[in-house]
């Protein structure tokens, strides 16, 4: 324990508890009566010792990460600068004001109990814990090493989890820099139980394990050294302490059916639906009731892209079956009434093809075949496209989307799959500030998918957080899909990408061929550039007319971006399309516009890259 204050041994009820303490301060205890957070305190309340507010702590360390160690940082002497930022300890105060302000002003947390500070100067509150934080902290759950607390910004670490609560941390941490073990100061000050009973998981009290134990969970089948762990000495099972609290029956994207928790998995043959990897006997897993064969390991079945956290024990399972309806009515042989067109559309066939007739839905031409045109206005759509379901659970999200379609609003959204920004029909999430979208062609893909240049399925199968190498364009993958057969590797943008397309007015089409495959060219027949001077290692090729493209070259850098008026801060902003009369030079990289023409005030930009530079400046 260190010599400021650790967890000692105590009892509550009779049930013995680890509990931090720190010699250093002993807060007498400031009972909130009718006196407002303006008021001055007197000096019996001065008494007590002062904190520094951990929000001028922040500020003080805006540029740097590094561990707090001084105490100083957080306990002051009254008078000075720093006086004005002590904060006031209030004790037994009104939740639900707490939570109404937004939580702690610090690690953005709230329903933590109803002992908080107040720093008068800046008008923020703070949970008793994030203020008390001593630099330096030995705890239980990880006592090899020491914490440290620092001020990290997500620039700094990512995304990174709670070790206790696995929610982000955030601003104030605590940290272990050589096994990267994350705490919120909330969760690391929290009473650690020697003994509970896990009524859903077991039948016999467990014990808290305090050591770096090697020890496999029962119920997650793994084996994570760094987790707090309790075990049974009667029967020698053995729980994580986050595993002990895994939900009975759950719903997640990768199924159509609810699944169940049960324990021991039975000893069968069979892999896991979302990492399809082999499942273990005798361990815990989910199963579907209705789909004999379907298991899905623990870990991945609760993962945050494919569980939305409801618990649906003891809830009617039609309320989770997703209502789908028409798109559209026939008002006539030929004549539709769309859900997202006001006018009726009529079933036309292509004859003669136009790069400028673009689909409103996908933002592609229209190369061939059956179409709708609108009747009153210019509106035209795949016949295709006009058959997507309004309502989808896709497997990236685990959330219901909807179909919708963009407005003069904004001119553009990114899909949370391809990362390609695009202005067309796209998915959104049905949830309210989810702000998770998928473009039409990207919510086209399923398990398992085909792609048509490898001859083995892929699936949607390697941990969230990777970023493998895509074995197309060469780059690192947001979204990918791995091949269980073979170590292939695609990402979703390359997997999405056409694979027939027109280039401007040539009656040919062109086909999607991989570097991997013989292409008789070297260079590309519009830039006259090597085939292999970008990462891309995939093309457009007619064999018939022997010519080849560069897929840039052919689809420019945002293919989905369809011509448009749009306003974003009341400014308009204008999409044009390709113009092979027109190609005025970029007013950011200097270069001439190949296809898509942004236009802002009197800036011009050839692509969102290079629009985002001219929007950072038309703003000021």
């Amino acid at each position: 324990m260190d010599s400021d204050g650790g967890f000692h041994e105590v009892e509550n009820d009779g049930k013995p508890f680890l509990v931090y303490q720190n010699p250093k301060y002993d807060l007498i205890p400031y009972k909130q009566g009718s006196t407002s957070f303006g008021e001055a305190i007197n000096d019996d309340q001065l008494l007590q010792p002062l904190f520094l507010c951990p929000w001028a702590r922040r500020c003080s360390n805006h540029f740097s990460s590094s561990p707090l160690f001084s105490s100083a940082e957080y306990i002051v002497s009254t008078g000075g600068y720093w006086s004005d930022h002590s904060v006031l300890p209030l004790f037994w105060c009104n939740n639900k004001i707490f939570d109404a302000d937004g939580g702690c002003g610090i690690c953005r947390g709230s329903n933590f109990g109803t002992d908080y500070y107040f720093c008068d100067y800046c008008a923020k509150m703070f949970h008793k814990e994030c203020v008390q934080s001593p630099p330096k902290i030995k705890h239980p759950y990880h006592s090899e090493h020491h914490l440290q607390l620092q001020f990290s910004f997500s620039y700094e670490i990512g995304d990174q989890y709670c070790f206790c609560c696995t929610r982000k941390v955030k601003y104030l941490l605590y940290y272990c820099t050589i096994c990267e073990v994350f705490m919120h100061p909330i969760c690391a000050m929290k009473p650690i139980s020697f003994v509970i009973n896990p009524p859903k998981r077991h039948d016999h009290p467990l014990t808290f394990f305090p050591g770096q134990t090697v020890l496999t969970c029962n119920i997650c089948g793994l084996l994570r050294k760094l987790y707090p762990t309790y075990i049974c000495a009667r029967c020698n099972f053995v729980a994580h302490k986050d595993c002990m609290n895994y939900p009975h029956i759950i719903k997640i994207s990768r199924h159509n059916h609810r699944i169940s928790y049960i324990y021991p998995l039975q000893s069968r043959e069979s892999s896991c639906g979302v990492c399809r990897q082999i499942t273990n006997s005798g361990y815990g897993a989910y199963t579907c009731g209705k789909c004999s064969n379907y298991v899905v390991h623990s870990r991945c079945a609760l993962g945050k892209n494919v569980w939305d956290g409801e618990e649906l024990e003891d809830i009617e399972e039609e309320d989770d079956i997703i209502q789908d309806f028409r798109p559209f009515s026939v008002i006539s042989e030929g004549v539709i009434d769309y859900f997202l067109h006001d006018h009726h559309l009529q079933l036309k066939t292509i004859i003669l093809y136009h790069e400028s007739k673009l689909c409103q839905a996908c933002c592609l031409p229209i190369y061939e075949g059956n179409f709708y045109s609108c009747m009153e206005c210019h509106f035209i759509i795949h016949e295709t496209c006009t058959n997507l379901s309004r309502r989808i659970q896709h497997a990236l999200h685990p959330h219901p989307l909807r179909l919708v379609i963009g407005d003069d609003s904004w001119d553009y959204f990114c899909c949370h799959a391809c990362v390609r920004r695009f202005n067309g029909f796209n998915y959104k999430c049905s949830i309210r500030d989810c702000n998770f979208y998928l473009d039409i062609r990207c919510a086209a893909i399923f398990e398992p998918f085909y792609f048509k240049i490898h001859g083995h399925p892929l699936y949607l199968a390697l941990d969230p957080a990777e970023q493998p190498i895509c074995h197309i364009c060469k780059r690192k993958c947001y979204k990918q899909l791995n091949c269980i057969e073979c170590i292939f590797i695609v990402c979703i943008k390359c997997a999405t990408l056409p694979y027939t397309v027109r280039y401007t007015h040539d009656t040919y089409f062109l086909t999607f061929l991989s570097g991997e495959e013989l292409c008789k060219k070297v260079w590309c027949d519009m830039c006259e550039l090597n085939l292999g001077d970008t990462c891309t290692q995939v093309f457009y090729w007619s064999n018939e007319y022997y010519t080849a493209f560069h897929i840039e070259c052919v689809l420019g850098a945002d293919p989905y971006l369809k011509p448009g008026q749009y306003y974003r801060n009341g400014v308009e902003t204008k999409i044009l399309g390709k113009n092979n009369i027109s190609r005025p030079l970029c007013s950011v990289c200097k270069k001439r516009c190949q296809s898509t023409i942004i236009k802002r005030r009197n800036e011009i930009a050839c692509s969102i890259e290079c629009f985002l530079n001219v929007y950072a400046r038309t703003i000021h």
